[in-house]
């Protein structure tokens, strides 16, 4: 059986203490269960004191049977830094601008850019699957839209994983394969209607909203929508077609990570469940947070464990 973990972000503390928690055990450097594996749900670095523990503990896991992983788009976006672009000699398929070096510096630095170390998590984090679509569950980073599932399958090996001929389509705006793996890793955004707008933390207007896919029924976009408190006020309470919701089948559970939330951890719905719970996040509760699967068809609050930021 299986315990998901959510995002990490380099909190390497968090993460020894919610294994020991679930019962792991480190022995001779991988930590292991005698009868549980675990899911990492990716975002592995970026923001933490402790990324390259935190890189390190999940690997070790992965390579000794004791763990799979799926590719956050911090991980995404790592490799993406550190690949040149091949049709602009000395560029990058992530552009080395000042934003996008400030939401990478803490892992350049603690990892060190460049170095044998550096190389080493890059081709790792190539080798993480987009996805994992097991016989009992559902594994992706933001969003489980089967339209994107079906548009990335061409850029995919057998495991899921993105082949070496893909990083510059999904690293190029405008494409199918760019579409699907932002939808994917980052997840779903939906066009404002009209001439309607937000701005978001860093004052840049926004006329797309990333969505609450999740949500079931009719629908606005002020339902659905996932901006600044202070900004909800501009989205309109007009109805959201169905079609431009993927739905969620329930055929098995599907779990999440990506989106922040805060409080008392419970299931999205029953099917689906975020474990992302701002461990890296400025505000007091953050928690690093795991759900103990047990084949169970609907999802169950008790099932969710976790541990605090800051814990020892």
């Amino acid at each position: 059986m299986y315990d998901l973990i959510g995002d990490i972000h380099g909190h390497a503390a968090e993460l020894k203490a919610l294994l020991t928690k679930m019962g792991y055990r480190e022995i001779d450097g991988v930590w292991q269960h005698a009868e549980r594996k675990v899911i990492f749900l990716g975002d592995f670095v970026d923001r933490g004191p402790e990324q390259v523990e935190t890189v390190s503990i999940a690997r070790n896991m992965v390579e000794n049977g004791q763990a799979l992983a799926v590719m956050g788009n911090h991980e995404f976006n790592a490799v993406a830094w550190a690949l040149e672009d091949p049709d602009n000699p000395g560029e990058y398929l992530r552009p080395h601008t000042d934003k996008n070096r400030g939401q990478h510096q803490a892992f350049l630095e603690q990892v060190g850019e460049g170095s044998e170390l550096h190389q080493s998590f890059i081709e790792w984090f190539k080798m993480l699957p987009v996805y994992l679509d097991l016989p009992e569950l559902r594994v992706v980073h933001a969003c489980w839209d089967p339209a994107f599932v079906k548009r990335i399958e061409p850029y995919l090996d057998s495991e899921n994983r993105l082949l070496p001929t893909a990083w510059k389509a999904t690293a190029r705006k405008g494409t199918d394969a760019y579409e699907a793996i932002e939808t994917l890793l980052k997840g779903l955004e939906i066009p404002l209607p009209g001439d309607h707008h937000f701005f978001d933390k860093d004052n840049n207007k926004r006329t797309n909203i990333r969505a609450e896919w999740w949500q079931q029924g009719e629908l606005t976009y002020r339902d659905l929508a996932m901006v600044p408190g202070d900004q909800i006020h501009r989205i309109p309470h007009q109805p959201v077609a169905s079609h431009i919701l993927p739905g969620y089948d329930g055929e098995k559970p599907l779990f999440v990570g990506h989106y922040w939330m805060q409080g008392e951890p419970a299931p999205l719905n029953k099917h689906i469940a975020c474990l992302d719970y701002s461990v890296a996040g400025d505000r007091d509760g953050g928690k690093l947070c795991g759900y103990r699967y047990a084949h169970e068809r609907e999802l169950r609050a008790e099932h969710f464990a976790w541990v605090t930021t800051g814990c020892s």
